[in-house]
C-alpha cells in the first residue's frame, strides 16, 4: 500500500453536493427516469406458501383497455442460467413461497396494470408448508459456509468443562425477530431494449454487481447490459444486489420492444420480495471467575433460510474476535423454510450477533457486582482471539471510558429498579459496538482534467450516505488541489468498474482507487496539466490484512424510563463513541452514526415482521404496523468519535461507518431498561407487555 494522504479537505465539515437536487425534487431516482412513453408494470404473486399452479386466466385481464402483455410462468422466455433460484424466475409453475412472482401484467399506467393484475385467476394445487422456526427442530443443519465466506463453527478448549467448574456463569436464551429493511424509495427499475442492449435505470447499491447478474441471467455480454442510478433512496443492504423484480422488469420491457417499462414495488411487496434479515435463537453462555476473567464463551445460533436459496446470516461471528477468553465456540443452524429468502440487512451478522453476548454481559457484571464497562475492560484481548493477529488499532477501551465521561455513568446507582422520577422508573445501560474493516480490490477509477477542473469518475453508488461529497475531498487530498476543483461523477456503468456499497466497504475501495488515479494522474502529468489529460487507477491487494485484525469499535449509552403503572417504555437518550479511523467529512459520518443508532433504537423497541405460519405471510407487511423509530421517539442523539490513526486499512487511513452505529444500541436499551426495571428482557423488541 502506498504512503497515508495527507488531510486538506479530508476532515472538512463541507455540505453534501447532492442536497440541494435532493431537497428541491431535481434528483431523478429510478423511477422517473427521463424516457419517452413508457408502459407499466404490476407483479402477479402468489397467494399460497407452498404448491403448484395448474392454470392461469387472464382473459378478462387482457380485455382490459390498456393492457399490453400479460406474462406467466411457465410460458415467459427461457433465461440463459437458472443457478439463482431466487432470480431464475417464471421458468416454471412451481410455487416455494407466498408473494413469488408469478406473471407480470405491463399496460399503459400503472392503475390499468393493477387492476389487469386483480382479474387474473390462478388454480392451485396446494401443498402443506412448513414456516415454523424452532431451535427444537430435528432438521436443522450446519451450512458450509456463513455469509460470506466465514466458517459456521468454531471450538477452541473446553466450554463445557469451563461452564461446569466456574464460579460465576450465564447461561440464557436470546431472540431478535424477522426484520425487514423498508428504505424510503422502494425497489424500482426502468427497463429498456435497444435490440440486443439492455438499459436498466435501477435502485441499486451496486451497479456493476446488478449488471453482471442481469447479463448472465440473459446471457449477454455484461457490456450489453447498462446499469444506471445516481441516487438511491435508501437500501440498507436490501440493494446490494438483484433481486427478482429486476429480472422481472427487463422480461417485461424485452415484450414491448424498444419500449420502455417501469416497475416499482409496492411496500407490501417488498416484503416478500426484496430480502429481510433472519429471525435468530441465540444461546449465549459466559464463564467466568470472581475478578469477572471470562474462562467461557459460547453462542450458539439457530436461523431460518428459504429451501430455495441459501443464506446463512454470520450472527455467531463477532462474538469470536471481541473479547479474551481461554474455551470459545461458536455454531450455526439453519431451518431451511418454505419462506422467502433472507439477505443482507444493515449490519448482518453483528447487528443480531451482538446482541445476545452484549446482554449476557450485562448479566454477568450484575451476578458479578461488577460495573459493566469494567467487566468489558478486563476482558479486552491483547490480540485477535480467532486468528491471533495483532489489531490495526483497536480502541474499543478508550470508546468505553470517553463514553462514560460523556455520559456521566460515574453516577450511576448499580441498583436495579430504585430510580423514580415521576412515575418514570429510570435506567442506563452500556454496549459494545464492532464492525470489520473490509476492502474490496479490483476498484477502478479515472480522473480527466478539462477547462480548468478536475473529473473523477467511478461507478461508485451514493444511498444517502455522502459518497458525491467525500469522494471529491479524497480526490483533492490525492490530487493536491482545492476541493472546489474537483467533481466526480458516480452512479452508472459507463464509469470504472465499482464495486457494490455493502459490509462498510464502500469509501474504502472506491477512494483507493481514487487515490491511484490521481497519484498516476500526477505523475503522468505533473501540477499543470492540459485539456484532455487522463488517467486510470485501481485498488490493488490489501495485504496488511493478512498481517492485522481490522475493525472499527465503539461504545452505546442509552437511558431508559419505564412508566412504572402501564410498562410504557421510551428513551430520551442515546450516546455512542466510536473509534472508525480518520472521518472524511464529519456531517455525513455523523449523520451515518445517528442513522445506525436510531435504526438500533427501532429493533430495540418497534420492529418486528409478525410472521404467520399457517400463511406464510408477513401481516403487519406496510408502514402503518411495521414500526420504526419516528422523530418522536428519538430526543436526544449524540455521536462523537475519536481521533484514530491507522495506517494499515487503506490510503485514506477511514474506516466504514455505515454499520457500525446500528451495532450494539439494542443490547444498551435491553440492559437500561433491565437497570430501571430489574426485569430482563431477552426477546427483542422490548414491549410493554413483556414489563408488566
Amino acid at each position: 500500500m502506498t504512503g497515508l494522504l495527507e488531510p486538506r479537505s479530508m476532515g472538512l465539515d463541507t455540505g453534501r453536493r447532492d442536497g440541494h437536487v435532493k431537497v428541491t425534487g431535481t434528483a431523478q431516482y429510478a423511477y422517473e427516469a427521463p424516457v419517452d412513453q413508457p408502459a407499466y408494470c404490476y407483479p402477479l404473486q402468489a397467494t399460497i406458501a407452498r404448491g403448484r399452479v395448474l392454470s392461469f386466466d387472464t382473459s378478462a385481464a387482457e380485455r382490459l383497455d390498456g393492457v399490453l402483455s400479460v406474462i406467466v410462468a411457465g410460458a415467459a422466455e427461457r433465461l440463459a442460467s437458472l443457478e439463482d433460484k431466487e432470480l431464475a424466475i417464471l421458468q416454471d409453475r412451481d410455487v416455494a413461497f407466498r408473494g413469488q412472482l408469478l406473471g407480470v401484467v405491463v399496460a399503459e399506467t400503472s392503475e390499468i396494470a393493477r387492476e389487469a393484475a386483480e382479474l387474473v385467476r390462478v388454480d392451485y394445487a396446494q401443498q402443506p408448508h412448513d414456516a415454523e422456526l424452532s431451535a427444537d427442530r430435528d432438521d436443522l443443519y450446519r451450512p458450509e459456509k456463513v455469509n460470506p465466506s466465514f466458517p459456521p463453527d468454531t471450538d477452541e478448549g473446553d466450554v463445557d468443562a469451563a461452564m461446569a467448574s466456574a464460579e460465576y456463569t450465564v447461561d440464557e436464551i436470546y431472540t431478535t425477530p424477522m426484520y425487514h429493511n423498508n428504505p424510503m424509495e422502494p425497489h424500482a427499475t426502468t427497463a429498456l431494449w435497444d435490440g440486443n442492449l439492455l438499459a436498466l435505470w435501477d435502485s441499486t447499491q451496486g451497479v456493476h454487481p446488478a449488471r453482471q447478474a442481469i447479463a448472465k441471467l440473459f446471457g449477454l455480454d455484461p457490456e450489453r447490459v447498462r446499469v444506471i442510478c445516481p441516487y438511491v433512496g435508501g437500501g440498507f443492504g436490501s440493494k446490494g444486489l438483484p433481486h427478482a423484480n429486476v429480472v422481472l422488469a427487463a422480461m417485461a420491457a424485452r415484450a414491448l420492444p424498444e419500449r420502455p417499462v417501469k416497475l416499482a414495488l409496492t411496500r407490501q411487496q417488498l416484503f416478500s420480495l426484496a430480502g429481510y434479515r433472519t429471525p435468530t435463537i441465540q444461546r449465549m453462555r459466559l464463564a467466568a471467575d470472581g475478578s469477572g476473567r471470562l474462562s467461557a464463551l459460547a453462542l450458539d445460533v439457530v436461523e431460518q433460510t428459504s429451501k430455495i436459496k441459501e443464506f446463512a446470516e454470520q450472527t455467531g461471528i463477532p462474538a469470536r474476535m471481541m473479547y479474551a477468553s481461554p474455551n470459545r465456540r461458536t455454531t450455526h443452524r439453519l431451518a431451511a423454510l418454505d419462506v422467502p429468502v433472507p439477505s443482507w440487512m444493515r449490519a448482518p451478522g453483528e447487528c443480531p450477533g451482538m446482541f445476545g453476548p452484549e446482554v449476557a454481559m450485562d448479566e454477568l457484571a450484575e451476578r458479578l457486582g461488577m460495573d459493566p464497562i469494567e467487566l468489558r475492560i478486563r476482558n479486552e484481548p491483547e490480540r485477535d482471539p480467532e486468528t491471533g493477529n495483532p489489531y490495526s488499532s483497536r480502541n474499543l477501551v478508550a470508546c468505553l471510558r470517553e463514553g462514560a465521561s460523556r455520559f456521566g455513568w460515574a453516577s450511576r446507582d448499580p441498583r436495579p429498579g430504585v430510580r423514580l422520577e415521576d412515575g418514570w422508573l429510570v435506567g442506563t445501560g452500556v454496549a459494545s459496538s464492532v464492525y470489520p474493516t473490509y476492502f474490496k480490490a479490483g476498484a477502478q477509477a479515472a480522473v480527466r482534467f478539462a477547462r480548468g477542473r478536475y473529473m473523477v469518475e467511478i461507478g461508485a453508488a451514493d444511498l444517502g450516505t455522502g459518497t458525491w461529497t467525500a469522494l471529491p475531498q479524497v480526490a483533492a487530498d490525492a490530487l493536491d488541489v482545492p476541493l472546489s476543483d474537483v467533481d466526480v461523477r458516480i452512479g452508472d456503468t459507463k464509469y470504472p468498474e465499482a464495486p457494490v456499497a455493502g459490509g462498510s466497504s464502500g469509501m474504502a475501495s472506491w477512494g483507493w482507487a481514487v487515490v491511484e488515479a490521481a497519484r498516476n494522474f500526477r505523475d503522468k502529468f505533473g501540477t499543470d496539466p492540459e485539456d484532455g489529460d487522463e488517467a486510470e487507477g485501481s485498488a490493488g491487494k490489501n495485504e496488511a490484512m493478512k498481517q492485522y485484525a481490522m475493525y472499527a469499535f465503539g461504545a452505546q449509552f442509552a437511558e431508559a424510563r419505564v412508566h412504572a403503572d402501564t410498562g410504557e417504555v421510551r428513551v430520551p437518550r442515546l450516546l455512542g463513541v466510536f473509534a472508525a479511523g480518520r472521518i472524511i467529512n464529519p456531517r455525513t459520518a455523523r449523520s451515518q452514526f445517528i442513522g445506525g443508532m436510531t435504526m438500533g433504537l427501532s429493533m430495540a423497541l418497534h420492529e418486528q415482521s409478525v410472521f404467520d405460519i399457517r400463511t406464510g405471510h408477513v401481516v403487519n407487511h406496510d408502514l402503518a404496523e411495521y414500526h420504526i423509530t419516528a422523530n418522536a421517539d428519538v430526543r436526544s442523539i449524540e455521536a462523537h468519535w475519536l481521533d484514530e490513526h491507522d495506517p494499515h486499512v487503506n490510503p485514506m487511513g477511514s474506516k466504514g461507518i455505515g454499520e457500525i452505529g446500528i451495532v450494539g444500541t439494542a443490547a444498551a436499551v435491553s440492559n437500561a431498561v433491565y437497570h430501571a426495571t430489574g426485569r430482563r428482557v431477552r426477546d427483542l423488541p422490548i414491549t410493554l407487555d413483556k414489563l408488566l
